[in-house]
């Protein structure tokens, strides 16, 4: 189960049975769609199996429930949906719920995108962030005289690096009458916010990650950390030097399942069965000494079926060495909602605000 930060807990104040059931119901969600290792709840207190479907159906029933316990405004069957929905608690309680309900997945989601490479840190309203980057150079030990009583004196200075977050809105039209009379999920309103909230968050931090990597040096060959063109010699010697200058963490190979299929031993004097790793995971999880990660491919929505993550790359980076990017997500989620009449054409907007900072800022080599 996931567990819930500390901003969804004071929201609930104890009442944290809907947030939990939200939670389960994304992790039955990413099962259905291919996310291996989650685990959700099978099975209703009796016995008999419940589907997704079934879930999503009690998910609403509770958001309705809750958003009448918040609001202290009850619903009586008899009572005209839209004279209760246009109440301003109603409103007001129906998306404070839902931003909340954002906050319970998307440092979940962030994590399994960006983890390998980045750290995620989540602070109050008003912070700012800051990074203690450390030398990792050693010192020069010198030869020295019998009678010499101090070598060059040397020292090293600490760097500190401070994000900003930034606010971001997100706003759609949407029917709150739809929503509260069960034509629309809210379920799935909180759901599709939360993923455009965490797909608009990795693509940031992958643009950072993408734009540092790019940046490294070419040559001379000898101390190059950028080599184009895949060879298996070229790999594992920049893991090696990774590895060294890393005080010795070992790096994994990083990349889209693309880019990682063709890391293949040089020998063309091998075999793989139909019950391999490699045709059941779609690339060797260990190749040369060294794990590879791959990294889930992201829909670049601007432009119709192309993708973000580069599917000709392969990185190398020691997950356990001060991540690469840092990402600083600024609070809760906010809501706002306009009112049902407020609009001319009669359209309710709610708009969700959410704020981040990525940058680059390590002393890791990769």
């Amino acid at each position: 189960m996931i567990k819930l930060n500390k901003n969804v807990l004071a929201f609930a104040a104890g009442h944290t049975e809907i947030f939990e059931a939200f939670a389960d119901l994304f992790a039955h969600y990413q099962s259905l769609n291919g996310k291996k290792g989650k685990t959700y709840v099978e099975f209703d207190a009796s016995g008999k199996a419940i589907s997704y479907e079934q879930k999503e159906t009690q998910m609403n029933a509770m958001l309705k429930k809750e958003i009448i316990r918040r609001s202290g405004v009850s619903y009586a069957a008899e009572q005209p949906v839209e004279t209760w929905f246009s109440h301003p608690l109603v409103q007001h309680e129906t998306f404070a719920i839902i931003s909340a309900l954002v906050d319970v997945i998307l440092p979940e989601t962030i994590i399994e995108s960006i983890g390998a490479y980045s750290d995620i840190r989540q602070g109050g309203w008003s912070d700012s962030f800051s990074f203690e980057i450390k030398p990792r150079d050693l010192f020069v030990v010198s030869k020295a005289g019998r009678n010499q009583r101090t070598a060059e004196v040397q020292k090293q200075f600490n760097g500190l690096v401070t994000l900003i977050p930034e606010m971001r809105e997100l706003t759609v039209g949407t029917s709150f009458l739809r929503l509260l009379n069960g034509s629309d999920s809210l379920a799935e309103f909180a759901m599709k916010a939360a993923r455009s909230m965490e797909t608009a968050m990795t693509v940031d931090a992958y643009n950072a990650f993408a734009t540092a990597m790019a940046a490294l040096p070419t040559s001379p060959a000898a101390t190059a950390l950028q080599v184009t063109g895949y060879t298996q010699s070229a790999l594992v010697g920049l893991a090696q030097k990774v590895s060294a200058y890393n005080g010795g963490n070992k790096p994994v190979i990083l990349g889209t399942q693309l880019a990682l299929q063709n890391v293949l031993p040089l020998d063309a004097n091998y075999r793989y069965d139909l019950q391999s790793e490699y045709v059941k995971m779609g690339y060797v999880p260990t190749a040369f000494g060294y794990d590879m990660l791959m990294l889930p491919q992201v829909a670049a929505w601007q432009t119709p079926f192309s993708l973000v993550l580069d599917d000709t790359k392969l990185w190398l980076v020691s997950p356990s060495v001060n991540k690469i990017v840092k990402v600083a997500i600024e609070g809760n989620t906010l809501s706002n909602v306009t009112a049902p009449f407020q609009m001319a054409n009669m359209l309710q907007t709610s708009t969700l605000y959410k704020s981040w900072v990525v940058g680059v800022a390590t002393n890791s080599k990769m």
